[in-house]
């Protein structure tokens, strides 16, 4: 497969919830250009476990990285 069957689609991802994420990483899965726009606080997601080494910090939480691995 090339680029996938979204390739040369563009999506703005300003979802706030893990449904939504989600959507937008499988979105990029295939193909599409995903564009992340969170508050300046930072998404939600961010403050939920489990984290990485057990240390909560915004940018170590698992369950964001992964919902949002583009």
């Amino acid at each position: 497969m090339d680029g996938g069957i979204f390739e040369g689609v563009k999506v703005l991802d300003i979802s706030q919830d893990i449904a939504g994420s989600f959507c937008a990483r499988l979105l990029g899965d295939y193909g599409a250009d995903v564009i992340k726009v969170e508050p300046s606080s930072g998404a939600d997601l961010r403050r939920m476990g489990p984290f990485f080494k057990d240390d909560p910090h915004p940018e170590k939480s698992l369950f964001f990285l992964i919902a949002n691995l583009n």
